[in-house]
Parts: C-alpha cells; sequence; structure tokens
C-alpha cells in the first residue's frame, strides 16, 4: 500500500535548523510532485514548499523563502525540507504530499498524504 514517512521532526530553538525526511513506498515516486504542507493550532493549512517530479523546479511559500529547500532523491523515493533559520511561527505539523497528474488534466489522479511530523520552534 501507499505509504508517506515523515521523520526528523523535534523540538529546536529560534534560529536552528532541521531536515524532514519523507519516506515513500507503494507507488512510482519518480512521476510524482512532492510538497510539504504544515498546520499550525488556529491556522490554515499551509503549502510550504513543492518539488516537480524530476526535480528541475520548485516552490516556496513567501514565508520560508531563503530558510527552507526542499530537494528530493529519486533513486531513494525520499524527499527532504532543509529547514534553516528557524523561526517560533514555524511551529506545525509539517506533513509529506504526493500528487500525480495525467496530461492535460487539472486535478490529481493520485493524491497521497502522510501523518506528519511536529516541529517546534521555542523561542
Amino acid at each position: 500500500q501507499v505509504q508517506l514517512v515523515e521523520s526528523g521532526g523535534g523540538l529546536v530553538q529560534a534560529g536552528g535548523s532541521l531536515r524532514l525526511s519523507c519516506a515513500a513506498s507503494g507507488f512510482t515516486f519518480s512521476s510524482y510532485a512532492m510538497s510539504w504542507y504544515r498546520q499550525a493550532p488556529g491556522k490554515e493549512r499551509e503549502l510550504v514548499a513543492t518539488i516537480t517530479s524530476a526535480g528541475g523546479s520548485t516552490n516556496y511559500a513567501d514565508s520560508v523563502k531563503g530558510r527552507f529547500t526542499i530537494s528530493r532523491d529519486n533513486a531513494k523515493n525520499t524527499v527532504f525540507l532543509q529547514m534553516n533559520s528557524l523561526k517560533p511561527e514555524d511551529t506545525a505539523v509539517y506533513v509529506c504530499n504526493a500528487k500525480h497528474y495525467q496530461l492535460h488534466v487539472l486535478e490529481p489522479e493520485y493524491d497521497y498524504w502522510g501523518q506528519g511530523t511536529q516541529v517546534t520552534v521555542s523561542s
């Protein structure tokens, strides 16, 4: 079955760094765009970063641009989120997402979600 398993979350002081990993299985990872979302208490779910299936293009939320880097290793079926210069407002559950699109179709054919990993940034 499809699995997305996040790891690397934890407690860090403001200004510190964390590296999140998402290990994927049960689907053709290299055919999927991968994203990290986050959800904090009282806030809407936020798209943090996206990387295309071949890794040729990335996009970031303005709030993390310049601090976070998304990358992927298709040989290892893993996507990463390097988070630097962390701020208390980065505190959230970070969730890995995989989407597959058919050519010229707007709605994803497949849309998979992990369970999430908690990131807490103290001041």
